[in-house]
């Protein structure tokens, strides 16, 4: 009786723990439409359904630290535990809404070893994360991410050819089967599926940690891996302003024992206009880390770069000198843009506080003040770095109001962690940033809400050099690159051509489309720092897009996206201080499409619409300005010319 008792016991022992070995764990969005399975064997994975088909087929999860251990491998389940979140958050700077939902289902798993993964399920997506608690320093050899996707999947596939980048891509159309390992991609990635739902991957909470890129294998298989920059042991500067990275560790990461990684995030939906919408990415980002924020005011900023400051109808040289940034300074005053840019040359690149001897910067500051204009200066980042404490400290003395920091190209663990030094430092001093020469947004600017924008984006200043930014380029980007956050892709070009007439002239630089798409951007791009990229001169030309450019807000209290099609056309609403403003892109391929106004109150409204003239096939800058008034219950039919695009302003 004794020995069948311990018989039975330990048969019970191995089945329970044969149990949790091979456990199989669920968790759903609070719509039921996706759900999450989890899977512990040997190795830890997980698949993800939507609607009831298997979209990322059971896919490993891994973390290699210290001297080998693989955290994931023969796994023994502690605990789990679900829990609903049900929050709003109140952004102190409005990208696309006022107040988020964060709403889904997270379960968290705790494993024998000091370490967790948690899921997040949302409507719109699914996240997960390691944790760890160990409490001594640990070493990430590496991170292994994969999705397991379907084998007639395609993708928008952002390819780099290296770690050195400023993550300023086009976005190739390609079978996820076909790549390869030797191929490499940024993200934001847009998986396509042939049943129409679409697959965003991304990252969120990139901190003290490098980024992530995706690879495809040596076979033909459509399974995208994870793959980071290593930690730069040894770096050598090639120019004033480029570090590349001469001798790389055997690891991606030096870092805490006990912390949260960041968020490995895949967006999905069956309706294009749903990516647009959503702010994932945002939400799942760590909170606010600066108590003092009321000060952060985004806006429009008039930049001189792109134009060569190349003015025209004044009786002095134009150029980098006082004359020429009172000249902006006037402007931006005239049509209340709260910023100027001085770029580069304002300054030595070597030495920030060595100011070009053509300039004032005094005179042009107290100039700026008395006409409530802010500046916000350019810096190379390697001398930022070099002399961050007392150029800052100077900055803020002469009452600078932000910085844009360049050319950093690169997104590994050192590089981030400078991103949130010079975050931290520029928000004790009350300077707002925007980062050029960057990699993607991760949510940063929840957690550091004075970094308005970045770059990481390839946009109109590409018109100076090359014809890569084509329309249908730029309705790419909606559903491509902005999913992971705001992106200063400097829009305004006030010198617009068709198709054949277009061909690069560096200092007098024109876009690739219409006049009004040039316009929709403002509403269909999201940037709380939005750049005026033209030449003031230009912009004075031009009263009916002035107009809507002096009213048109950087930020936003709703979003709705009216139509779309990734890579065809985008329509986006987007409401700011009661006034709805409407944006419209297409690519080369003219459009009809018909748009519901039910979004708006009951009543009557007065609509002002900018769209494409009847001849601006011809006339890239042909434009009509029309009144009229609409009530919610209108349907309206908005016609794009090629390349062109569509903007009302509804109060």
């Amino acid at each position: 009786m004794k020995n069948s008792t311990i018989i039975f016991l330990i048969i019970m022992i191995v089945l329970a723990s044969f149990s949790l070995k091979a456990q199989n764990n669920e968790i759903t969005s609070p719509d039921g439409r996706i759900l999450l399975k989890f899977f512990i064997d040997e190795d830890i994975s997980y698949a993800v359904f939507f609607d009831g088909a298997e979209i990322i087929h059971p896919s490993e999860i891994a973390m290699i630290i210290n001297n080998g251990e693989i955290l994931g491998k023969n796994a023994k389940l502690k605990k789990s535990a679900k829990n609903e979140i049900n929050d709003t958050i109140l952004p102190v700077v409005r990208e696309k809404r006022a107040e988020i939902a964060d709403h889904c289902n997270e379960l968290k798993l705790d494993f024998k070893g000091n370490c967790s993964l948690v899921f997040r399920v949302y409507n719109d997506g699914v996240a997960y994360r390691w944790m760890t608690g160990f409490k001594e320093e640990i070493t990430i050899v590496d991170e292994i991410v994969s999705f397991n996707l379907s084998e007639n999947d395609s993708v928008y596939f952002p390819e780099e050819k290296s770690f050195l980048t400023h993550s300023e891509r086009q976005y190739p159309f390609l079978a996820v089967k076909n790549i390869t390992n030797d191929q490499m991609s940024c993200v934001p990635a847009l998986v396509c599926r042939e049943d129409g739902i679409r697959i965003a991957i991304t990252e969120s909470d990139l901190l003290d940690y490098p980024g992530m890129y995706l690879t495809g294998t040596t076979s033909q298989e459509a399974v995208f891996k994870g793959k980071f920059p290593p930690y730069p042991l040894l770096e050598k500067q090639t120019n004033d302003r480029t570090v590349i990275v001469e001798k790389p560790a055997a690891y991606i990461a030096k870092t805490q024992g006990t912390r949260a990684f960041p968020w490995r995030v895949m967006m999905i939906t069956d309706n294009d206009a749903a990516l647009v919408e959503s702010d994932l990415v945002y939400r799942l980002a760590s909170p606010n880390k600066i108590i003092d924020f009321f000060w952060i005011q985004p806006g429009k900023v008039a930049w001189d770069w792109f134009n060569a400051l190349n003015i025209k109808g004044v009786d002095f040289e134009s150029g980098l000198n006082t004359a020429t940034y009172k000249y902006y300074i006037d402007f931006a005053a005239a049509y209340k843009i709260p910023y100027i840019i001085l770029d580069e040359g304002w300054s030595a690149t070597d030495d920030l506080l060595k100011v070009n001897p053509d300039i004032d910067l005094p005179e042009l500051l107290k100039y700026a003040e008395q006409k409530n204009v802010g500046i916000i200066l350019w810096v190379v980042w390697l001398t930022l770095d070099n002399q961050l404490q007392p150029a800052l400290d100077q900055f803020q003395k002469w009452g600078v109001k932000g910085i844009k920091v360049d050319f950093m190209q690169r997104d590994d663990q050192k590089m981030v962690n400078y991103y949130e030094k010079v975050a931290s430092e520029a928000a004790k001093r009350r300077l707002l940033v925007d980062f050029h020469g960057s990699y993607k947004p991760t949510g940063f600017g929840r957690t550091y809400p004075n970094v308005l924008t970045r770059e990481g984006v390839h946009g109109l200043e590409n018109n100076k050099w090359a014809s890569t930014v084509t329309p249908e380029h730029n309705v790419t980007l909606p559903f491509t690159r902005m999913l992971a956050g705001p992106m200063d892709y400097t829009p305004g070009a006030m010198i617009n051509c068709t198709q054949k007439q277009f061909h690069p002239i560096w200092d007098k630089p024109a876009s690739q489309g219409t006049r009004c798409h040039q316009l929709a951007m403002y509403v269909v791009y999201e940037s709380p720092l939005q750049m005026l990229a033209d030449n003031p001169s230009n912009y004075y030309k031009e009263p009916e897009s002035m107009e809507f450019l002096k009213e048109v807000p950087a930020t936003w209290d709703e979003t709705k996206v009216l139509a779309a099609k990734v890579a065809d056309y985008i329509i986006v609403a987007r409401k700011n201080d009661g006034k709805w403003y409407i944006g419209g892109m297409t690519d080369w391929t003219p459009r009809e499409i018909e748009i519901d106004l039910s979004f708006l109150d009951a009543g009557l409204h007065q609509m002002k619409i900018i769209k494409d003239g009847a001849n601006a096939d011809k006339d890239a800058t042909d434009l009509k300005v029309e009144n009229k008034m609409v009530s919610s219950s209108d349907k309206m039919k908005i016609n794009m010319a090629p390349g062109g695009g569509w903007v009302a302003i509804i109060e």
